[in-house]
């Protein structure tokens, strides 16, 4: 609530004689689950990222690859991006990484670029390390047939 309408609020509690108060409104807000929003989020450790491994395969058409490494400490910002020190197309070989795929160097019109699109430059946007972290709740999701 901004300065201007709790001043309105406290002001029309005095008029209609509810006593003044200089405490915050309170109001508890929750999300879709019922877990108060504003209750401090638990401390992770239900899972942990999986150091330099193998990449996990897709589970469906179009998925962004997971990240096989640790990303902590990446610098991505709009005046540099860590992730293309070794994944760059001059640069992938000597560090035996996967080079940016040519998805990431055309604008939303389908125009070849000739550097990483603007809307595909914050890699951790799409694509996430991998974890050993068990589901959250039960899902019967299956992986897309033509993956296997």
């Amino acid at each position: 609530m901004n300065r201007k309408t709790r001043n309105l609020v406290l002001a029309l509690i005095a008029a209609l004689g509810l006593g003044a108060t200089t405490a915050p409104l309170a109001q508890t807000v929750t999300s879709v689950r019922g877990v108060d929003v504003n209750a401090p989020e638990l401390a992770p450790g239900n899972y942990r990222q999986i150091p330099d491994s193998a990449p996990i395969p897709r589970d469906f058409v179009q998925q962004p690859p997971l990240i096989p490494h640790k990303v902590e400490g990446y610098e991505v910002t709009v005046n540099f991006n860590k992730c293309m020190d070794c994944h760059s197309w001059t640069r992938y070989q000597e560090f035996k990484a996967t080079k940016v795929s040519l998805t990431h160097f055309k604008d939303r019109e389908g125009t070849e670029l000739s550097n990483i699109s603007p809307r595909r430059y914050f890699c951790l946007q799409c694509h996430v390390p991998q974890t050993d972290a068990k589901p959250l709740v039960e899902n019967t999701f299956k992986r897309a047939e033509g993956l296997r």
